[in-house]
């Protein structure tokens, strides 16, 4: 076998140095940055009330039409916001629990409650959201709170009033709205403000976090931010709905996102009735659509808050739309109201289909696959007064299928899908009913 001389051993491990400083940078530059993959985003299940950061009600996964009622449970207190549900089978709720335990999780599946801490009452219209790493992020009046899969604290932070239900922005960060007019945004892992606080509101009193919120159930004007705001990642837009001190209704207000710092762009009064519930962004972000009290639905420019058009209800819908990407929008829900849905033509909105006998307690739950969900009120006939949980086809609105809630009382608070296709209702008086595919 032939020996290397000195020089070709020299000449050999320059090569091989060479070579693999050449496979090193070429794999980093392949890979790039894989830092993404911990920040956090919303779960894959159905992560708080109204679905999306957008309130659009809407999943691209397939609904199930036949279900059962595979177990029902009381939280022992009252709810005001719906349920999120988790990809691993988690569901959190934020109840208002007279004595103990007030925030929970559960396990979906069997309904075995997995832990069970109180939190600061008066906030129960701020829902819970979860990341796709099963921590929860949820309010109390004073603070915003995260939680790991236990009940254990992650991060407690300070903000002026109560936290309606957070909101991810797209890069990791968490958008935070108070009843009291606060804008934050926090970087989930450290629980830190990232930017400045944005203030929507003058006048406000840092020390009290409780003023006003008696009025948010009814959204009062004692309390100028009732509803959680919408938020699109396509257009970088976020839209809250705020009564003013002194202001005869509630106006909408957008804003913009830019590298961690979020900037008012306009503020509308277009509906001059005043808007009702959280806002919707379109899936393109370009849409604001809202509930008005003068019994109109309203679809506004997100760029500037102009009016595009408003449709006649001849209801008070007193919860959000759902919208799908297609642009079928179906109206909100609440005491004497339709099932109702129009087709977004552009500048102005085509009726699409109108259910007289149908009178739906909540906002819709709307799936891919063309099934809806709503809370809807017993009619006399099937044994009411009561509620019951409505199957319909999003193409006509027809009944697909019906299941009413035993012993169902109180408000209708909502209807969240599950990945695994698996639909969860809640009510005001803190009953959960959760339904598998048959």
């Amino acid at each position: 076998m032939k020996t290397r001389t000195r020089e070709e051993s020299v000449f050999a491990r320059r090569l091989l140095a060479a070579v693999s400083v050449a496979a090193l940078t070429v794999g980093i530059g392949a890979c790039g940055n894989t830092d993404s993959w911990v920040d956090a985003a919303p779960a894959e299940g159905w992560p708080a009330q109204y679905g999306d950061a957008s309130n659009s009600g809407y999943t691209a996964a397939t609904g199930a039409s036949k279900l059962k009622l595979q177990w029902t449970r009381s939280t022992k207190g009252t709810l005001g916001s719906g349920p999120a549900l988790g990809a691993r089978g988690y569901l959190a709720l934020n109840a208002q629990t007279p004595a103990g335990c007030s925030f929970m999780q559960w396990e979906s599946g069997n309904g075995r409650q997995r832990w069970c801490t109180r939190l600061v009452q008066g906030g129960g219209f701020g829902g819970p959201l979860f990341d796709r790493f099963d921590n929860i992020y949820v309010g109390q009046p004073g603070a915003i709170i995260s939680f790991p899969t236990t009940q254990w604290t992650r991060w407690r932070k300070p903000v002026i009033g109560m936290p309606t239900t957070p909101r991810f922005l797209g890069d990791g960060h968490l958008l935070v709205s108070t009843h009291l007019g606060q804008m934050l945004v926090f970087d989930t892992h450290r629980g830190a403000v990232v930017g400045t606080a944005l203030d929507l509101v003058d006048g406000v009193d840092p020390a009290d976090a409780t003023r006003g919120l008696a009025d948010c159930a009814a959204a009062r004007p004692g309390c100028p931010v009732a509803a959680a705001p919408a938020f699109s990642e396509s257009s970088a837009t976020a839209v809250v709905s705020v009564w003013q001190p002194g202001a005869p209704a509630a106006g909408l207000v957008g804003l913009k996102y830019r590298g961690g710092q979020l900037a008012r762009e306009w503020t509308s009064d277009a509906v001059t009735a005043g808007v009702l519930a959280s806002p919707v962004l379109s899936a393109d972000g370009g849409t604001v659509y809202v509930n008005g009290r003068d019994q109109r639905l309203w679809a506004l420019q997100a760029t500037d808050g102009k009016v595009k058009w408003s449709a006649p209800l001849g209801f008070t819908a007193q919860t959000p739309p759902a919208v799908t990407p297609q642009g079928l929008v179906v109206s909100g829900g609440g005491p004497d109201t339709r099932l109702t849905a129009f087709r977004d033509a552009g500048n102005h909105a085509d009726p699409a289909w109108r259910r007289d006998d149908v009178t739906p307690l909540s906002s819709a739950t709307l799936a891919g696959s063309g099934v809806g969900y709503a809370l809807v009120a017993l009619p006399p006939q099937d044994g009411g007064p009561g509620m019951s949980l409505l199957v319909f086809d999003t193409k006509d609105g027809h009944t697909v299928n019906s299941y009413p809630l035993p012993a169902a009382t109180g408000t209708a608070v909502g209807v969240s899908l599950g990945k695994d296709r698996r639909v969860v209702a809640v009510t005001g008086d803190g009953q959960i009913y959760t339904f598998d595919q048959e």
